[in-house]
């Protein structure tokens, strides 16, 4: 065993906390409006991302001084489990249905999104598979198609709540570390070549998919209609300018833009503090995804290096998405801002994968 340093990596604790306060602190701005007229209460949102918040934090603690090698023990174990979730969310009457996708198991407005645990779990699983002396990754049949069948059969069941969005992450992170691990580039192509196929059948398969491309392709032709989410969005980045209209004072928030404390929150946030306020943003996830890189190339075996990739990938993945559908690059998706858009599961395994992430720079080279 590989004795730890003492200390984590400092720049990946400042910027993941500094990210979680502007969260909090968007959350409520976002959402005061929502809430009032919901709920009655304009905290409720804040509220919420308090307690995950918290709840989060102490996992992070935890795993940032649990061995990482320990999760490797038990990959198999919580890729079954996350297999069973994933599952059981679809049996009607027990799993719940919001935003057109049976994704929640849970109670009330409390609940849990077993597509957020599998993420992590294939992302340790897929590290522990091809970090091993026996993996084969340069072999298509031996070493290429079993991560792939694991990739694949998550990515299947996620697609039958469905959401495309969360399925994206996945495979998208999947696929980094089994580049890492060596894949090669011949193979990939074919794969990238099959994926599109795949995602034109997917979206030629469900009208509301079809109409979100076309709404992307020209959202001024469909203003109230698939186009209305981007141009909304657009309304909320372009009047913040330089500094923006101030902390609170957004408009857009006045049940113009939907899901402003979730997807959209990047959009509230740059209204509210301009291209000044967004760039500090990026340039705090610009630097968790650095440190994580080099974490990554650091770490002192190739399990914790592979971990260290699917974590960091999976992080900039679904930042890279969700930015680029705010500011009308890619088709909505329905995927949340790490840190920042208001969350419960996600909030709280997004913080747990980060102090694994930390744990691992606990025994960098």
């Amino acid at each position: 065993m590989v004795k730890a340093r003492y200390t984590a990596d400092s720049l990946i604790i400042l910027s993941t906390l500094l990210l979680l306060v502007i969260g909090i602190v968007m959350v409520y701005s976002a959402s005061a409006v929502v809430a009032f007229h919901d709920f009655g209460d304009s905290y409720y949102y804040l509220k919420r991302q308090l307690f995950f918040a918290v709840l989060g934090v102490i996992a992070m603690i935890v795993t940032m001084n649990v061995d990482y090698r320990v999760w490797k023990k038990h990959a198999r174990i919580g890729l079954i489990v996350g297999f069973i979730l994933l599952v059981i969310v679809l049996i009607p009457g027990i799993g719940i249905v919001r935003g057109g996708a049976r994704s929640w198991l849970g109670i009330g407005s409390f609940g849990i999104q077993p597509s957020e645990f599998i993420k992590i779990v294939v992302i340790i699983f897929l590290a522990k598979m091809l970090s091993e002396e026996h993996s084969q990754i340069t072999l298509f049949i031996r070493g290429l198609l079993p991560p792939l069948l694991i990739m694949g059969l998550a990515f299947g069941l996620i697609m039958l709540q469905p959401d495309l969005g969360t399925g994206t992450v996945l495979v998208g992170a999947s696929l980094l570390i089994i580049y890492v691990a060596g894949a090669r580039m011949l193979h990939l192509n074919m794969l990238g070549l099959l994926g599109v196929s795949g995602l034109v059948g997917l979206i030629i398969a469900e009208p509301y998919r079809l109409k979100r491309i076309t709404g992307f392709l020209d959202p001024w032709k469909y203003p109230l209609d698939s186009g209305y989410q981007i141009i909304q969005s657009l309304y909320a980045i372009g009047p913040g300018r330089l500094v923006g209209l101030g902390l609170g004072n957004s408009l857009q928030k006045y049940s113009y833009l939907p899901e402003p404390q979730t997807d959209f929150i990047f959009s509230i946030l740059a209204e509210e503090l301009g291209f000044i306020g967004g760039a500090f943003v990026l340039s705090l996830f610009m630097i968790l995804v650095w440190r994580g890189i080099r974490t990554a190339i650091v770490a002192p075996d190739k399990f914790g290096s592979l971990l260290a990739t699917g974590i960091i990938g999976m992080i900039a993945v679904q930042v890279i998405i969700n930015i680029g559908v705010v500011i009308g690059m890619f088709p909505v998706t329905g995927i949340t801002l790490p840190l920042i858009s208001a969350g419960g599961s996600s909030l709280t395994l997004m913080l747990t994968a980060i102090g694994i992430l930390l744990n691992i720079s606990r025994y960098a080279r």
